[in-house]
């Protein structure tokens, strides 16, 4: 572990390997679990409002989830999540014809509906921050379903950070990855 300003980062993020390998995979990290993707306050009301722009990329599995239970969820442990569909898939999961997993989030950016890429907790993947009150843990999640993605980026030679790199600077700004890449010289 090392720090960077207010921040605790795990070296694992420097020295594991990974790269999604969405044909082996399908996007499982979308579908698999028993909770959705981690929301920031923040993004709360984003979800509010990209909601109607969204909409038409949606299943009508994710249409019906989202309208029932709200376009975010407040768990028993106050923690905020990304609605379910029946207690698996994301609400915002759409499948393309091979039957693979996708963001219907990121399709309506991809498509310039919105500025909002998806939630930042799914962009970081395999990154997982933990707020703390005085500084946010940096660390990298092993789940079993990835473990194409870590072979790929161990024979692509692609660690954590430079896989995670728009998302890392989305979330602590170009000056901090630069201190990241820093580190990881030293390292």
């Amino acid at each position: 572990m090392f720090q960077i300003g207010k921040t605790i980062v795990s070296e694992e993020i420097l020295t594991k390997d990974f790269v999604c390998n969405l044909s082996a995979c399908k996007g499982a990290c979308c579908v698999d679990g028993d909770a959705g993707a981690p929301v920031t306050p923040q993004e709360r009301e984003i979800l509010d409002e990209i909601y109607p722009k969204v909409k038409p990329y949606l299943r009508q599995k994710g249409i019906d989830a989202i309208e029932e239970q709200g376009t975010y969820i407040t768990t028993d442990l106050d923690e905020i999540e990304t609605p379910l569909i029946n207690g698996a898939d994301c609400a915002y999961v759409t499948f393309d014809e091979k039957g693979t997993a996708l963001c219907a989030i990121e399709e309506a950016y991809n498509q310039g509906e919105i500025d909002f890429k998806k939630p930042i907790s799914c962009h970081l993947y395999p990154i997982r921050i933990q707020e703390y009150s005085e500084f946010s843990a940096v660390n990298y999640h092993k789940w079993q379903i990835c473990d194409d993605a870590c072979s790929l980026g161990a024979e692509l030679q692609v660690p954590v950070y430079k896989f995670t790199k728009d998302a890392l600077i989305r979330k602590f700004g170009e000056d901090w990855y630069n201190q990241l890449e820093e580190a990881a010289k030293d390292l």
